[in-house]
This record gives C-alpha cells, structure tokens and sequence, in this order.
C-alpha cells in the first residue's frame, strides 16, 4: 500500500493498537468516544496508505465513529452497572441528538468548520479552566433543565459532534458539569451518548463514501474488503479488541478517583483537546 515495506506496514498496524488501548481508557475514564485521539491518528496513517486529501478526513471521522460504537457500549455497560447513569437525561436526550447528528451530516456540506472549532475551544477550554481552577460558580445553573431548552442542547450535541468528528460524550459531559452535576454522573451519563451518536453516525459515514471506491480504483484502502464506504475496516479491526479491553479499566479508574482528582484530570484533557483545535486553525487545516 502506497509503496510501504512490511517493516513500516507493522509500525503502523502497532500504532493502531496502542492508540486503541488509549482511546478505550479514556472513553470509559471520561465517558467520551475517543475521536479525538483516533481521528488524528487515522489521518497519519491514511497519508501513509495513499489515501487522497479530499476523502481522507471523512475517512479517518467515519472509521473512528465505527469504533467508538463498541467501546461506548463497553463504556456505557461499566457505568451502568455501577449506577451512575441518569436515566432520565438520556430519555429527553436520545432523540433530540440523532436528530441532531441528521442534521450535521447534511450540514457538514455548507457549514464552515472554523467556526465551530473556534466555538469548541472556547466551551472546552472555559470548562477547562473551571474544572483545573475549582471554580464551580462557573456554571449555567443550579440543574439541568427540563423542557424544550433541554431539547435543543441535545440537538446541538449531535450537530457539533458530527461536524467536527468528536464524540457527543465530550459536549453533554461539558453541560452537565457547567449545570452543577457530579462529575462522576457526567461522565457515566456521557458515555451512554456516545453510542447514540456514533450508530447513525458510522452508517451515514459508509453511505457517504460508498462511491469513494469507484473514484479512486488505484487507492487499496478504499476498496473492499480494507473498507466499507468510509470506514475502514482495518483500521476498526485493529483499533477495536485494545479499545473493548481498556475501555472497563478506564471506568474502575474513574470511579476510583476523588471528585476533585476526576475533575483535575478531565480538565486538563479538555484543554489538550481545545489545543489540537487551536493548532489546526493556525495552520488554516
């Protein structure tokens, strides 16, 4: 594939694996999917693969949606079992957000990416520094609310997530801190909607890129069986068993820090996330 050695071919296929294992902890630790660790990577490697510019980006948010669907399951299961879940956000959300993931799959098309990574790094990063500053006057309000507001924000949770390839845990787990739920809930809850977004999620993407591999006959990793539309099947394959393994650690982890340790260490992710937004704008890709 695009003239790689064996030798390379292995480096990247161990790259996947250990970026695996660390998505599937950091899924079941913070209740997120792991895209933005996965997508970044996939880019890497789909450069390396021959993969073109013009389709390698939907390749790497449509093969990384496709991993995080086992991994939140895994995720979501630990959490549940544990409690933590509330079940009630999720009943007044789930819908809200797979219309909202409908809408950024059509949105995507005309939207300007920039500005909702800036409006990213702005949320991700304010929440960062109330998190790591202990500041918990920072917020929306004393609880969530319970009627139509509610709604939107789980609409605009599918929206964001989809346009920018970044799991939906991510955004609710910021609204439900900044409204003064524990960090423990928000995090358990979270990883319960990443699965709501990746499903729809990952069947959009392959129906998307099911003409990809009549465009580019010459490119291996878009043909079958290395992909379906744009996901590409081994890269899941080698991704998802690390990410089923550790994502269960990940939740021990979890509910094994004190509150204010969870809260430490999710905000320092938010701000290493925000600034892999931040470089990407700088660097106008």
């Amino acid at each position: 594939m695009a003239g790689l050695d064996p030798k390379e071919l292995l480096e990247l296929a161990l790259l996947l694996v250990a970026v695996g294992a660390l998505s599937g902890f950091l899924a079941g630790l913070f209740g997120i999917g792991g895209g933005a660790i996965l997508v970044p990577v996939f880019y890497e490697c789909f450069r390396l693969a021959g993969v073109p510019l013009e389709v390698r980006m939907p390749l790497c948010i449509g093969t990384s949606l496709a991993i995080i669907i086992p991994t939140s399951l895994s995720s979501f299961r630990a959490h549940y079992r544990r409690g933590a879940v509330d079940m009630e956000i999720l009943n007044r959300w789930w819908l809200p957000i797979v219309i909202g993931v409908a809408a950024g799959s059509i949105t995507a098309r005309y939207a300007p990416e920039r500005l909702f990574k800036i409006v990213f790094v702005m949320v991700a990063w304010s929440a960062a520094a109330r998190l790591l500053l202990a500041r918990e006057t920072w917020k929306f309000g004393d609880d969530v609310p319970k009627g139509f507001l509610m709604r939107v924000y789980g609409f605009f949770v599918g929206l964001l997530s989809t346009l920018m390839g970044i799991g939906g845990g991510l955004f609710a787990n910021l609204l439900m801190t900044f409204y003064g739920r524990p960090i423990h809930q928000a995090v358990a809850t979270s990883s319960a909607l990443a699965v709501l977004i990746s499903i729809p999620g990952a069947l959009g993407y392959v129906y998307a890129g099911w003409p990809a591999a009549a465009r580019f006959p010459d490119v291996a990793a878009l043909q079958l069986p290395f992909a379906l539309g744009y996901v590409s099947l081994i890269g899941a394959l080698l991704v998802m068993p690390t990410t089923l393994v550790t994502a269960p650690l990940g939740v021990k982890v979890a509910h094994a820090l004190s509150k204010r340790a969870l809260e430490v260490a999710f905000g320092a992710y938010l701000f290493i996330v925000g600034g892999r937004f931040v470089i990407s704008l700088v660097g106008g890709h």
